[in-house]
């Protein structure tokens, strides 16, 4: 198993930039696939990027493509998103999750979470 602890979130203005951190313990992060999920208030938890256990491959949700980025740090157990060109439509609680195998957009499909971190967006 997997422990994932989420950090870096916060307010910032719109335009600005906050890069997240989802830190790995347990089993080496290495093993896994993982991928940054959303929730605004009021919404269902929505995809966001996802990277392939090397890293060599990443997916974006549209309305991130251009302004965030996933990676990772197998070696510091470390998964991250940076977030450029923020909007308030960006204020959400942001997860990581991880699952062995593929990368997946389906939520359902991530069996470990983080506990979350809140970024706020203002206009």
């Amino acid at each position: 198993q997997v422990q994932l602890v989420e950090s870096g979130g916060g307010l910032v203005q719109a335009g600005g930039s906050l890069r997240l951190s989802c830190a790995a313990s347990g089993r080496t992060l290495s093993y896994y696939s993982m991928g940054w999920f959303r929730q605004a208030p009021g919404k269902e938890r929505e995809f966001v990027a996802t990277i392939t256990q090397s890293g060599g491959s990443t997916n974006y949700a549209d309305p991130v493509k251009g302004r965030f980025s996933i990676s990772r740090d197998n070696a510091k157990n470390t998964v991250y998103l940076q977030m450029n060109s923020l909007k308030p439509e960006d204020t959400a609680v942001y997860y990581c999750a991880a699952r062995s195998g593929t990368d997946s957009t389906i939520q359902y499909a991530y069996p470990y979470w983080g506990q979350g971190t809140q970024v706020t967006v203002s206009s």
